[in-house]
């Protein structure tokens, strides 16, 4: 549907799959008076990155859950073999992610030794991400400055949509090509625009109290200079409702739906075949390592891992498919009680 100004109209919540990012995304507004406190409460607010490089594999995210802010990044080096994992965590709800996210919003996760920046602009063309993470006794120092390219950036997908369970989904996604330079220790990874992206994922999300779901993104630069990449996702959902998957092809965001994750085996490790009902994503992952992260508050509590590696395949459908040969990117499983 066209894009609205805002995702709440006069108190109503608009629901569909969208042409773009409203320009203002604040769920609350659908609510009012004690209503809005509690729905304040359930809802969950992130804006993360996936960075798909030639040498690294490498994803960052700050996050609101409201009982605990949070923030993570990891950079795992393919020569060396090296993960080196980092995290800071702050007091719920004071992150403050802004409802206008890319006509100069600001998103800053700082803690002890532990910073990252993002700043949006659509206007001028340009997003930054500005890293700046301490030495510790388990990992160097990590610092670097990334340009994301606006007007190059992919179609967005932007999917305002109902969950299984009584919850609510608005996500926003887009590929940008990256440049810049990102320094682990002593080693400098230099960003190239031509081959490099930065893979945008913004939630506000207000889950139902047990969560599931299985993800997964990745990009590639094709021959004729265009952007593959897709982003796919596996959860409860009532019929009818739109999906948060999608394909970037030709420039366009084409919806996707019905994708399942089949791993070869019970390794951890173990490659995953990736479809969708309609055969337009039929793609292979294999990973190259694995991140995890385990919580538990009793009544609250998170399992998740991140798998990151490289995906091999097809995307599309006739004469607009393309090969996918090597595109870096991950695969996501969570399961949340909050």
């Amino acid at each position: 549907m066209p894009t609205p100004d805002s995702v709440v109209e006069n108190g109503t919540r608009l629901w569909g799959r969208l042409d773009d990012r409203p320009r203002t995304v604040n769920p609350l507004d659908a609510y009012s008076g004690p209503a809005r406190a509690w729905h304040a409460f359930r809802l969950k607010e992130w804006v993360g990155f996936t960075l798909a490089h030639g040498e690294l594999f490498s994803a960052m995210i700050m996050q609101d859950a409201k009982y605990l802010a949070s923030s993570e990044f990891y950079v795992y080096d393919r020569e060396w073999r090296t993960l080196h994992e980092y995290a800071g965590s702050a007091r719920g709800g004071s992150l403050a992610l802004p409802a206008d996210l890319l006509h100069g919003g600001a998103c800053r996760f700082a803690s002890d030794g532990y910073r990252i920046d993002y700043d949006f602009d659509t206007d001028a063309g340009c997003h930054r991400i500005r890293i700046d993470i301490a030495a510790s006794a388990k990992a160097p120092a990590v610092r670097g400055e990334l340009l994301l390219d606006a007007a190059g950036a992919s179609a967005p997908l932007s999917v305002s949509a109902r969950l299984g369970g009584g919850g609510t989904m608005y996500t926003h996604k887009a590929v940008f090509p990256a440049s810049g330079t990102l320094t682990v220790g002593g080693h400098e990874y230099r960003f190239d625009p031509q081959r490099d992206f930065a893979i945008l994922d913004e939630h506000r999300s207000e889950l139902p109290y047990r969560s599931t779901w299985t993800w997964g993104t990745f990009a590639q630069r094709c021959a004729d200079g265009s952007i593959a990449a897709a982003n796919f996702c596996a959860r409860p959902q009532p019929d009818g409702e739109e999906e948060e998957s999608g394909l970037w092809l030709d420039g366009r965001a084409e919806p996707l739906s019905d994708v399942t994750f089949e791993p070869a085996s019970d390794d951890p490790l173990a490659p995953i075949a990736v479809r969708s009902a309609d055969g337009r994503l039929d793609v292979e992952f294999v990973p190259e390592g694995r991140k995890g992260v385990r919580q538990n508050f009793g009544v609250v509590a998170v399992r998740y891992h991140q798998l990151f590696g490289a995906y091999r395949g097809r995307i599309g459908a006739g004469e607009a498919a393309r090969s996918i040969d090597g595109a870096h990117g991950v695969v996501e499983r969570m399961l949340m009680r909050a």
